[in-house]
Parts: C-alpha cells; sequence; structure tokens
C-alpha cells in the first residue's frame, strides 16, 4: 500500500481535526477554518468532511493540505510523521518550521472564532434577561438574571465589539484573556447548562 492509501486507512478526518485545533462537537460540527465561519458550518465524519457553506469538500488528506497550504504529497508526508504511522522520510526542517507557524496562526483564529461564538451567545442573554426579568414596579426585588445582566452586559458588548473591530493586537488580548485560567471553557459550560435548564422549564410549561 503506498502513503496516501497508508493515511487513509489509519487516520480519519475526525482525528486529524482535532489534532490540528479544529474542534468537533458530538454532533459532528464545527467552525470552518476555511471561510470566516461565526456558526459551525463545517460536518466532519470519519472518513470525509463538507463545509455547508463555503463548499469545502475532501478526506483526511484533502483536509491537511487545505488547511496548511500543502500538497497532497506534502499533506500525506505530514500526517504520517505526525501520527507516527510509517517510516517514511518526515519533513524537513525547513517544512516543519513553516507548518508550525501557519500552525499558530491557526489556533489564533480558531481560539478567536470559539471566543467570539461564546461571547456573542452570552451578550444575547443577557439582553434577553434584561428584558424578561426586568422588575415590573420599583418595588419588585430584581431576579438574580436581571442583577447578571446589568453587571455583565456592557463589559461583554465591549469585548464582543473589540473581537469584531479592533485591530489584531487589541483581538490577541481578549483572546488571551478568555483562554487564560480556563475562563472560555467555563464561558461554555455555563451556557450550556443555563440552555439545559431553560429548554427543561419549556417542556415543563408545555
Amino acid at each position: 500500500m503506498n502513503l496516501f492509501g497508508t493515511v487513509k486507512t489509519s487516520i480519519n478526518t475526525r482525528e486529524a481535526a482535532a489534532r490540528y485545533g479544529v474542534e468537533v462537537n458530538h454532533h459532528g460540527k464545527a467552525l470552518c477554518p476555511f471561510h470566516d465561519d461565526r456558526h459551525p458550518s463545517l460536518f466532519v465524519d470519519d472518513d470525509h468532511y463538507h463545509c455547508y457553506a463555503c463548499g469545502e469538500h475532501g478526506d483526511v488528506i484533502d483536509f491537511t493540505s487545505k488547511l496548511y497550504g500543502l500538497s497532497m504529497l506534502d499533506a500525506a508526508k505530514k500526517l504520517a510523521y505526525d501520527f507516527g504511522i510509517t517510516q517514511d522520510k518526515p519533513p524537513t526542517k525547513a517544512t516543519l518550521e513553516k507548518l508550525n507557524k501557519k500552525s499558530e496562526a491557526q489556533r489564533l483564529k480558531e481560539n478567536e472564532k470559539l471566543c467570539f461564538s461564546a461571547l456573542l451567545e452570552y451578550m444575547k442573554l443577557l439582553r434577553e434577561w434584561m428584558v424578561l426579568y426586568a422588575p415590573r414596579t420599583p418595588e419588585d426585588t430584581p431576579h438574580d438574571r436581571f442583577v447578571q445582566a446589568c453587571h455583565h452586559l456592557s463589559y461583554v458588548e465591549y469585548l464582543v465589539d473589540l473581537l469584531i473591530m479592533g485591530d489584531s493586537y487589541e483581538r490577541t488580548e481578549v483572546i488571551d484573556m478568555m483562554m487564560t485560567d480556563g475562563k472560555l471553557k467555563k464561558l461554555r459550560t455555563y451556557l450550556k447548562k443555563v440552555t439545559k435548564e431553560e429548554t427543561e422549564i419549556g417542556e415543563q410549561e408545555l
């Protein structure tokens, strides 16, 4: 079996996506790294990927080739080398330096998309809470969610604005802040918890 066949039978597309910083959820969806994707439009299966927004499609070698701007042969060699599945000669030092640079830039881009998606969702949620849980009379005790929205909405809107209109330095500052101490992970976990709670409340009201 040649290098291409060995790679395709040994590494699936989901494994490569995870290895190269593309986070795929349990439904097989991910933010597409091939265009400015704000909502997950990339479907990643074991033997192929397809973006329903930009139309990119292919197998694990196509994915790696497109992600790093490599020829098909170099993409296959990178996969083989990174996953340790062949005795084939590893990429040259110059090629590795090029790959590492692209990998870092890709990682930053992916982190920016993840931060933007989470902060945008949180901003929309806080705006809803400002309306839904606002006190109806001066005597009403403010709801906890209304208080949370009052405390956090302006700051979250500021972060979203920086990710949309800020320069590269400002965007990187936001990303670094969100990635420090697991802030992004905690926010995403919190948003999932809130969504689950509101779904359960809605089902109870039916």
